[in-house]
């Protein structure tokens, strides 16, 4: 207990020394800039008062042209002498007469009266309301043209809100570097791993600013009309059958998508990590594909090739009843648009899985099929339930794909979409986008329920070298066929984009050109440069952060750990639309004054993105024997040292995909930077879909097929410069 008073004591002390000096150092700031701020305010008013018109008559005119010249200051013109003469005043705004006759027996009216008549200019201590405004006043005298007295006086009323607000700005950042260093100092003194603090604090930090923070804003922005409180936004939402249906419509849909893509992605992962087929990479490239485009590629695809006037359709099978409008035709856009999602988590812990448990069963003759079910199956489990979860909060939050397709089914981002972009209402908007997070949070607590129950360990530090092969010929080949199938399937899709590179407009005039690529390269290029910069700057850190994460949420106890985890997993939950929504709400102003930079679209991609970053890490460091890492922690190893030389390389290939995903998805993000992008800091996939709403799919299929030449560029020079160590290289058995 002494100690812990000691250090108690240090740290009140340390905290008392830094409060002085950083109340000195914001004072006196704050004082420079109010001294440099009233000397300017002086300048201008005494060049003003020398601009008066000696004439009455020219007065007013005067004074119209001052107003329009100078909108934060408003003027009250005193013609004569004061305690010489009866007091003339002249001003547009007839509340200005009888603020001053009302204070003009003041004391400190008195003493810029006297001031004035001295020729001195004199500036108010204290600032005054005055037609709603907080102002500061100025008696600035008129001195004639010999220069030895006055003719009259102005009273200048300045808006003192920039004043105020940088003096508030600067009481905040006091406030902040007193509590941030007050933590972390109380983080090294009292734990045991201050590093790990840092770590917690940091990720704290970061979701309560960019996410937190916005989402209160939109939060607040649906309890608020014409800056009153109340309720009737949400009796509108809540009482409206039409927005109910569209939620039961949402959650059907995401459930739908949830499950086939899980299947597909399963099937593809199990293929390529846990088969001995040949032509791997291709497949790898074929179960990416989807991920690499704009989301409503697929979805035009579907249309040119399968809607009411479709090639397939109506020219090639003339079928006149058939739609693929609706739940069907959005669940299969939204199954091979998500699909790779799974194949990107399931991979990695496919791939993370020590066969030996699964050898011993086959050694005690198990068949192939019950040790997969009884064995792999149930080890491979949190990823399954990850992936489910990761495409069930996309599905719910894509409004791309049921724009374009959804007919009279009625999903809840669509209308959340429609009220903030069609109806302007913006609070209607973010009410039925918030709606979506309660589907998310409960699949999101359900599984990790599950997932906490039983343990999934099999990366102990001994690892075996191979994976058993638990697949005979014909299982193989069956295999082997769906997943053609599909490949050959989602090729056509993509057939459908690069044939629209060479005719003149698909589905109207078919003329081959290539007049196409020249005109789309030449105005795309801008878009393109700066989508691929900002991009690259987010690839590397949303990766790294996301595996920090995932080991201070599966390694480390903290309160607020359940917290911190949900909210990095919010994002993943809320249409875009809202995310823009809420980032301009949020950081259109100071402190964080970012719209309009590529900082912001930097920060969404991170931030959106951080949850499949997360999932993947999670879902490998739970098969990974923690003993790994106390060992090299007992051999003196620091928590930085441990992550970066024992959990990094066992977790590389969550890394990569987390890597991989995050830079797809920035290069082919749609809703949220639809909202942020500006003149200098333009989005590729914003360009394709103006193209594409203004058929000129030409241009559209030109950019979409150079887009996805480029990630998959990327993506081979990402697998040669992060290659996986061959401690970890598996094979599967014959």
């Amino acid at each position: 207990m002494a100690f812990n008073l000691r250090k108690l004591l240090k740290l009140l002390l340390a905290a008392s020394v830094f409060l002085a000096v950083d109340l000195w150092l914001f004072s006196t700031i704050k004082r420079n800039f109010s001294d440099l701020m009233l000397a300017d305010k002086k300048q201008l008013v005494a060049a003003i008062s020398r601009s008066v018109p000696a004439s009455p008559a020219e007065v007013r005119p005067w004074l119209e042209k001052a107003k329009k010249n100078y909108e934060d200051l408003s003027i009250l013109y005193l013609k004569g002498v004061p305690g010489v003469e009866e007091l003339e005043l002249f001003s547009l705004r007839g509340e200005l007469a009888t603020f001053f006759k009302e204070r003009e027996s003041s004391e400190e009216f008195k003493k810029g009266l006297e001031s004035a008549s001295y020729m001195e200019p004199y500036f108010t201590a204290s600032s005054y309301a005055v037609g709603g405004k907080r102002v500061r006043l100025i008696f600035s005298p008129i001195i004639n043209k010999a220069g030895d007295d006055i003719t009259g006086l102005l009273l200048v009323f300045l808006e003192d809100a920039a004043t105020r607000g940088f003096a508030r700005l600067l009481d905040l950042f006091t406030l902040g570097a007193f509590l941030l260093f007050v933590v972390l100092y109380g983080i090294a003194l009292f734990l045991r791993e201050p590093f790990v603090g840092y770590v917690v604090l940091g990720l704290f930090l970061i979701v309560g600013i960019f996410i937190a923070f916005p989402l209160f804003e939109a939060l607040r922005l649906t309890f608020m009309v014409k800056s009153r409180l109340t309720l009737e936004t949400w009796k509108t939402v809540l009482g409206n059958l039409q927005y109910l249906e569209a939620l039961w419509g949402s959650v059907r849909l995401g459930v739908l998508t949830a499950t086939f893509s899980t299947l597909v992605g399963f099937l593809f992962a199990f293929a390529i990590t846990r088969t001995r087929i040949q032509g791997k990479k291709l497949l790898t490239a074929m179960a990416t594909l989807p991920v690499i485009s704009p989301p409503f590629s697929l979805t035009l695809s579907i249309i040119l090739l399968a809607g009411n006037n479709g090639l397939i359709t109506r020219q090639l099978l003339h079928l006149s009843t058939f739609t693929i409008y609706g739940l069907w035709g959005l669940a299969l856009v939204q199954t091979i648009g998500m699909f790779p999602i799974a194949f990107l988590t399931l991979s990695g812990v496919l791939q993370a899985i020590d066969s030996t448990l699964e050898e011993a069963a086959l050694d005690l003759n198990a068949s192939r099929l019950r040790t997969f079910l009884a064995v792999t199956l149930p080890l491979a489990m949190p990823g399954v339930l990850s992936s489910w979860l990761l495409v069930f909060t996309n599905s719910l939050a894509d409004f791309a794909n049921p724009l374009l397709l959804s007919g009279s089914y009625r999903v809840l981002s669509v209308e959340s979409y429609i009220e903030v972009t069609g109806m302007s209402r913006l609070g209607n908007g973010a009410a039925l986008s918030i709606l979506l997070l309660l589907p998310t949070l409960s699949a999101f607590f359900a599984q990790r329920y599950w997932v906490s129950r039983k343990s999934f360990v099999t990366v102990t530090g001994k690892p075996s070298g191979r994976l058993a092969n638990l697949v005979s010929k014909p299982v193989q080949g069956a295999i082997m066929t769906a997943i053609m199938l599909i490949t050959v399937f989602i090729l056509g899709l993509y057939g459908t984009i690069v044939a629209g590179c060479f005719v003149k407009n698909w589905g109207i005039d078919y003329t081959f050109t290539t007049r196409n690529i020249v005109e789309a390269l030449q105005r795309g290029r801008d878009a393109l440069l700066s989508t691929m910069s900002l991009a690259g700057i987010a690839t590397p850190v949303a990766g790294l952060l996301a595996m920090i994460a995932a080991v201070i949420v599966v390694r480390k106890r903290f309160p607020g750990k359940r917290l911190l985890e949900g909210l990095i997993m919010t994002p993943f939950a809320i249409p875009g639309t809202l995310i823009g929504i809420s980032y301009i709400l949020a950081f259109n102003k100071p402190p964080f004054l970012l719209v309009g930079t590529g900082a912001i679209l930097v920060i969404n991609y991170i931030i959106r993105e951080l949850p499949v970053g997360l999932e993947g890490g999670v879902a490998t460091l739970q098969q990974i024997d923690p003993a790994i890492e106390e060992a090299a922690a007992d051999l003196g190893a620091d928590p930085a040292r441990v992550f970066r030389a024992i959990v990094l390389p066992l977790i590389r290939p969550a890394f990569i995909s987390s890597m991989s995903y995050t830079f797809v998805r920035s290069m082919t993000a749609v809703s949220a930077i639809i909202f942020l992008i500006s003149a200098r800091w333009y989005h590729i996939t914003i360009l394709i879909y103006n193209f594409s709403e203004n058929i000129r799919f030409g241009l559209a299929s030109v950019l979409s097929t150079a887009l996805i030449l480029i990630v998959l560029a990327v993506f081979g020079l990402m697998r040669l410069l992060v290659k996986q160590s061959v401690y970890l290289e598996k094979r599967v058995s014959l």
